[in-house]
């Protein structure tokens, strides 16, 4: 155990110092919240209403998660406040339609990077006043508004999509400041990113906003379980990738965090998706295994490198 949470240890630190060495260009200093940004993130948050918030519906995935069949029990699931560190993404398709999926704040040399599912942002169609809320939950914006930037995805993700190319199903998504022109690492805080971080962990937190709640508001889900590896027998979504029971994660949870305990709070291990986007049924949900290329692309997303985009068809 303890050489577990010294590897952790390392590749924290590893990342963190790989990181500071990159310069960033100067946008992306801490600012003093500029007026085009502050425009932006005030548009963002009149607009993100408690109304519209719960109107908005789960990213369209293609798949359906359709009832577990009966079998072993699994860890249940709660509803419940959520962490500041966790929120939720939100915007407007080319028909008008609210979306949201889930992301977790990393830490960051610019404190302001957030780390989702790729197939919740692949899309080339548009997405209007993409924002991200930290912690929302009962319709509430507790930490405010922060507008999206950049989003950094995989070029093999864009190139064999959600199936072929479900190994690379995370992304990077560089967040503009608040409307006061604070970053949103310094008003939640953030988690370390793990990459490597090894299959099986016996605690494990799963945080997920489901888009099927009954509430008028919703809240999010917690879970605690353990995760294994899986290796997937579908040809069409190759890759192994992490596993873990828990009940209840239906469609909407896309994008939530997977949690563990390191030398410094909570590390991110994954996020809900990879396998057939996150899994078949509400109790067993997947996420792709963080390697160097995730690494990768934090590393530009600091750097505030162009990102890669959808091949023209």
């Amino acid at each position: 155990m303890h050489r577990r949470f010294a590897l952790r240890g390392l590749a924290t630190l590893f990342l963190g110092l790989l990181a500071a060495a990159l310069p960033g260009p100067a946008a992306l200093a801490s600012g003093t919240g500029s007026a085009p940004a502050a425009i932006a993130a005030a548009s963002a948050d009149a607009y993100w209403t408690s109304e519209r918030m719960a109107a908005a519906q789960p990213v369209a995935t293609g798949g359906k998660r359709q009832p577990a069949a009966v079998g072993e029990p699994v860890p249940p699931s709660r509803p419940f406040d959520g962490l500041p560190q966790v929120g939720t993404f939100f915007w407007t398709d080319g028909q008008n339609v609210g979306r949201f999926c889930g992301g977790t704040v990393v830490r960051s040399p610019h404190r302001d990077l957030v780390v989702s599912a790729a197939h919740c942002l692949r899309s080339p169609s548009p997405k209007l006043r993409l924002s991200f809320v930290p912690q929302y939950h009962d319709g509430l914006k507790p930490h405010g508004v922060f507008p999206v930037e950049l989003i950094y995805i995989d070029q093999r993700y864009y190139d064999l999509g959600t199936g072929g190319g479900a190994r690379w199903d995370y992304t990077v998504v560089r967040l503009g400041t608040r409307e006061d022109g604070e970053e949103v690492q310094s008003a939640v805080g953030g988690f370390d990113l793990l990459p490597y971080p090894g299959y099986r962990h016996e605690d494990v937190r799963l945080i997920g906003y489901p888009g099927n709640s009954d509430a008028k508001y919703p809240k999010p889900l917690d879970c605690r379980s353990a995760t294994h590896r899986y290796t997937s027998t579908d040809p069409g979504a190759p890759g192994d990738f992490l596993e873990i029971p828990c009940a209840g994660y239906v469609g909407g949870t896309s994008g939530g965090p997977f949690l563990v305990r390191g030398l410094t709070g909570y590390a991110l291990v994954g996020v809900i998706g990879g396998y057939h986007t996150g899994g078949d049924t509400p109790d067993i949900s997947y996420s792709s295994y963080f390697t160097r290329d995730l690494l990768a692309l934090y590393l530009h997303a600091v750097h505030g490198d162009p990102p890669a985009r959808p091949t023209p068809v």
